[in-house]
Order: structure tokens, then sequence, then C-alpha cells
């Protein structure tokens, strides 16, 4: 005998998110997942070069993208990136998967295997140039993460003690941001520099918007993450339908106290993907 439906879907904590979860279980055709890949689909890696999906998200998604409007993956990596280190290409189920990489600023559609964007931003390649003398004096371990020329980052993780090097540079990169007109954008022993006007709440919102969806759900792990979560609230506000999921939260209180559902990483995740393919089959 099957599975029931519904039987392992997580219940929201919030009634918003009980109220969209049952928007988009009512019409999925008209409903969007959005999802984070660093941290929500892929396990946290001190060498983001390594970071990979979960085994079990790909296969999930698979399961799960036919039965709704459109699934999107959503991350401040270059889209090709993410592409790669997910394995989303060619995937049956996944013909119509779109990742919006930059945070919005490019778009890959599995569709064509095009990647759409507006190329490398001249203030970020002004940045990372002044970035060696900045970091000359930087703790041991601290290294930089170009992406693809729309931004840059500064990791910390690998140091000796993280929180402290994280916090010794936010106020030099704060500055070196505000000299070329960027963003700094922190997030877990990460600061990113990256131009204004771009973050994943407009990109969820354009997107949301422009399908026409019914019901969202964003699932984020980072403070990244927080600008969606913010969209999803004016949704809601304007009659859509939304669930906000945290993915290991632990070290972003924030993120964790507003969403409707905590999950403790991208296991979770994946089991909550196939618990929506369950439930919609």
């Amino acid at each position: 005998m099957g599975r029931l439906p519904h039987a392992t879907l997580p219940e929201p904590s919030t009634a918003a998110g009980r109220a969209g979860l049952a928007a988009l279980l009512a019409a999925p055709e008209r409903a969007v997942v959005v999802l984070d890949f660093d941290g929500t689909l892929a396990p946290i890696v001190p060498d983001p070069e390594q970071a990979r999906a979960h085994p079990g998200a790909v296969p999930a998604l698979a399961r799960l993208a036919p039965k709704l409007g459109s699934v999107v993956v959503l991350t401040g990596r270059p889209a090709a990136t993410a592409v790669a280190y997910g394995g989303f290409a060619g995937v049956p189920g996944l013909e119509h998967l779109v990742v919006l990489g930059h945070y919005g600023a490019e778009r890959w559609d599995a569709a064509t295997g095009r990647t759409d964007g507006p190329g490398d931003d001249p203030a970020v390649a002004a940045a990372r140039a002044e970035l060696p003398a900045l970091l000359a004096d930087a703790p041991q371990g601290t290294w930089v993460e170009d992406k693809g020329g729309r931004a840059v980052a500064v990791h910390t993780r690998r140091a000796a003690d993280p929180r402290a090097a994280f916090e010794a540079l936010r106020e030099p990169l704060r500055e070196l941001a505000d000299r070329h007109g960027l963003k700094l954008e922190p997030g877990s022993m990460v600061l990113e520099l990256r131009p204004p006007g771009v973050d994943k709440g407009v990109a969820l919102t354009s997107y949301v918007r422009h399908v026409g969806a019914s019901a969202v759900l964003y699932g984020g792990d980072d403070l990244g993450d927080l600008a969606a979560f913010d969209a999803v609230d004016r949704l809601r506000a304007d009659g859509t339908g939304g669930v906000l999921v945290a993915s290991a939260a632990t070290d972003v209180p924030d993120l964790s106290a507003r969403a409707d559902l905590v999950l403790p990483g991208p296991a979770a995740v994946v089991e909550l993907l196939a618990a929506l393919a369950d439930a919609l089959e």
C-alpha cells in the first residue's frame, strides 16, 4: 500500500505558513518553489568550490517539478556554477527548471541550456583589485572567492578564529564597498561585495509576479535570504500564499525566528520536497 498523502508533510508553525501550504496543495499548477543552493540544497563545506547538492536533491526535485508551476534555484553564485555543482542539466523532470544566479542578475533555463545576464560589473572589478592590499594583514585562512565578475566574497571560515576575522574585516570591507558604490552583504563567515539593487527579494518578487503564481514556498539558510523572506511577506499581504522555510539556520536567528518551518539542513529539505511530491501524487 502506498504512503498516505500528506502523511509526512511537516506542519508550518504559523497560521500564514499553514495557509500558504494549503494554497500550494490546492493549486500546484500555479505554485512556485524557490530554493537557495548553499546550505539549503547543498551542505555547507569549508571550500565553496567543493559544494555539491545533497544526493537526494535532484531526484526529489525531478519528482516534484512536473507537479508544480515551476521550480527555481535562487543563489548568489553564478548560474552556471550552481547548475554544475547541483547536477541540474539534462535531468528528466527538470526540463523547465530555472536557476537565477548572482541574486537574479543571471538566468539559466533548463529548456534551452542558455545563461543570460549583464556581464561583468566594473565596480566589482575595481574593488577586487584593491583586495590584496586590504587583506595583506588579514588572519591566515582568510581567502577571496571571485563570483563570475558580478560579485566578490571574502571568506573567514578557514581562519583559526572565524568570527574574530569576520568582525575585523567587516568595517574595512564596508568602506571599500562604499568607495565603489557597492553593497556589502554579510553571511555565515563570508562578506560579499556586489552591485546595489540586486538581491533575492527583488529576484523572487519579479519571478513570482511574472509567472502569476498563487503560492510560493521559499527555502534559505543565510542572511542573504532575509530579503526573500521580506518579499514573501509582501506577497502574502497582497494575497499570494507563502511558506517560509529556514534550513539549518541556527547561526542566523533572525531567519529561523521568522520561518514557518525550521529544518535541520539540506537532508531535511530534501525530505520536505519528497513529501510534497508524495502529497501531490
